[in-house]
């Protein structure tokens, strides 16, 4: 077993063939990226030409058929199972060649793997909307059998809304889709209970106890005997009084009191007690017991002693994240979705993987209810979002490894070859800084590459140090073009360069002078100045302590304490 929970920066579909084992995760969460927002006929457009594959950026959901959607097309007709190579060739002479077929072609080939590293007992959960959960499901129902199929469970994700004053003609849509699908016959499986609603509770629990307590009152007679059933319930009350008999609990073979009238309650004609004596004095010690004016027992069936109703398939009381829970990540999903999930389809220890992490949602469920994890996600936002998330969350508790991320100045270098812009969101990941505008974009050097919110005065107005990330050859004359950048705009700013910095580069830094911050009453440089060596060894720029790069991740105490264990990858 490795000693650590996991978190990879790549392909999915990679870094599955490549790290996880056969038959080693014990449930699935995936909600992968697809813009349902985008006008449904333009999904089904035909393409043509060639376009390089898009990188599926955070925030985008972005899937076109182009040479990387044939490619994974043709190694499915080439090494997928049978009746899935004919199932993927049928669907594109049905759906056509787009980005609704790339979609599919894609998510195929993850679901392959995603069965194949199910342990026999696990469960995997596809979240996704209406736009495209029936051609998931004929996948879905291909790959691990049409017997596996256990819900398609509709999770309200929003309130009802209107836009007919737009010309909306059709039905709102609020619902998303999770279809949930087991390994084989014998899975994990824990039921969940959920409240009764006011209405129930008022129509079968009607009765108020003195304490406030909601109950129903439910017969102790049965049809036959059985054991110690036949026997006659002494009841008493003080004589001339009309308040209800209490059970004789003084003396169980009774010996008549002074000053109390007795009464031999037996079950109805015909029938017989439902439990034993010994059960009936208990529950009369313990206050369970209300009787009749005829002394017939009946048990207080209270409401808040029952479990609630088990758990349907229409999940309508978990709410979209939002408030202090909300991180500014648009396809979050709620805490309490997640922490639903796993607990009905896994076990403290058991290890959870998602494949398209986003935010983290899932890792960070997982982690409060002792889970073991892995998180895969193509995009460095993600995974220094997620970073940031775990740490917010659980401080400095979780042990986790980065796989795929530069860890040392060489892959450094080479990222920065390789890709600039990765380079860029991979090094604001190191700053505890977001891209500015939300994502890096390509085009022209706009000055500015990301931001590092913080507070520092009793208000909380939001306060911001930009980030500018150079990999090529930097002089004094680029913190100087920072320096005009931030001016008016920012606070302070940040200079991080894939070289070392140089003395006449530091002095420029220093004639920015210094910010003074009212609320720790401290100064700090203006503009500072890091290299990634430093980054890489955990350097961090000097500001105020009450820094928000995302949204402040409220605390979270473990249910039952950290396991910081990850799959074994033998």
């Amino acid at each position: 077993m490795s000693p650590r929970n996991k978190l990879y920066f790549g392909d999915n579909l990679r870094m599955m063939r490549l790290h996880i084992a056969d038959e080693s995760v014990d449930l699935v969460y995936l909600d992968p990226p697809f813009n349902s927002d985008r006008n449904y006929n333009v999904l089904f457009k035909e393409q043509s030409g060639e376009s390089s594959p898009a990188q599926i950026e955070a925030f985008t959901d972005t899937w076109h058929w182009d040479a990387s959607a044939r490619q994974t097309y043709a190694d499915l007709l080439a090494d997928a199972p049978a009746n899935v190579g004919s199932l993927i060739s049928a669907l594109r002479e049905f759906v056509g060649t787009n980005d609704m077929m790339a979609y599919l072609v894609m998510m195929t080939a993850r679901l392959i793997e995603l069965h194949r590293v199910l342990k026999p007992t696990g469960s995997l959960y596809l979240h996704c909307d209406p736009t495209a959960s029936h051609y998931l499901k004929i996948v879905l129902d291909t790959i691990f059998g049409p017997k596996r199929f256990l819900n398609e469970i509709s999770w309200r994700r929003s309130s009802a809304h209107s836009d007919t004053a737009q010309g909306m003609k059709r039905c709102g849509r609020v619902r998303d889709v999770i279809l949930l699908y087991t390994k084989t016959s014998s899975y994990t499986w824990n039921p969940v209970y959920t409240p009764y609603d006011e209405s129930y509770l008022k129509g079968s629990y009607r009765h108020i106890a003195p304490d406030g307590r909601r109950y129903r009152e439910s017969d102790l007679t049965a049809a036959k005997p059985g054991g110690d059933t036949e026997f006659d319930w002494w009841v008493k009350r003080p004589t001339g009084s009309d308040v209800r008999w209490v059970a004789d609990l003084d003396d169980e073979h009774l010996t008549p009191k002074e000053g109390w009238e007795y009464l031999a309650a037996r079950p109805y004609q015909g029938r017989y007690w439902a439990y034993k004596r010994s059960t009936l004095l208990e529950w009369a010690r313990t206050g369970k017991l209300i009787h009749r004016s005829t002394g017939v027992p009946q048990f207080m069936r209270f409401a808040d002693d029952m479990p609630g109703v088990i758990l349907q398939d229409d999940w309508d009381d978990i709410n979209p994240a939002s408030g202090s829970e909300s991180l500014g990540y648009p396809t979050q999903k709620p805490l309490a979705l997640l922490e639903r999930i796993i607990m009905t389809s896994s076990n403290p220890g058991d290890v959870m993987l998602d494949p398209f992490c986003g935010c983290g949602t899932a890792i960070v469920a997982s982690q409060k209810l002792d889970r073991r994890w892995i998180g895969i996600d193509v995009t460095h936002l993600s995974i220094a979002l997620m970073r940031n998330r775990l740490k917010g969350h659980f401080g400095d508790t979780v042990e986790y490894d980065v796989e795929g991320q530069p860890t040392d100045i060489g892959a450094a270098q080479a990222l920065a070859l390789q890709d600039r812009y990765d380079f860029q969101l991979w090094a604001l990941g190191l700053a505890d800084a977001k891209p500015a505008d939300g994502k890096l974009k390509k085009g022209a050097d706009r000055g500015i590459d990301g931001v590092i919110g913080f507070v520092d005065d009793p208000s909380e107005k939001l306060k911001r140090c930009t980030v500018q990330v150079k990999s090529g050859g930097v002089g004094a004359k680029d913190v100087r073009d920072l320096i005009g950048a931030i001016d008016g705009k920012a606070e302070m700013g940040l200079f991080i360069s894939l070289e070392p910095t140089t003395k006449p580069m530091r002095d420029a830094a220093g004639e920015a002078g210094s910010y003074h911050s009212p609320y720790w009453g401290k100064s700090y440089p203006r503009k500072q100045l890091l290299t990634v060596a430093e980054l890489l060894d955990g350097k961090k720029p000097d500001l105020p302590p009450t820094r928000r790069t995302f949204q402040q991740a409220t605390k979270i105490k473990p249910t039952a304490g950290t396991l910081p264990m990850a799959l074994d990858e033998s």
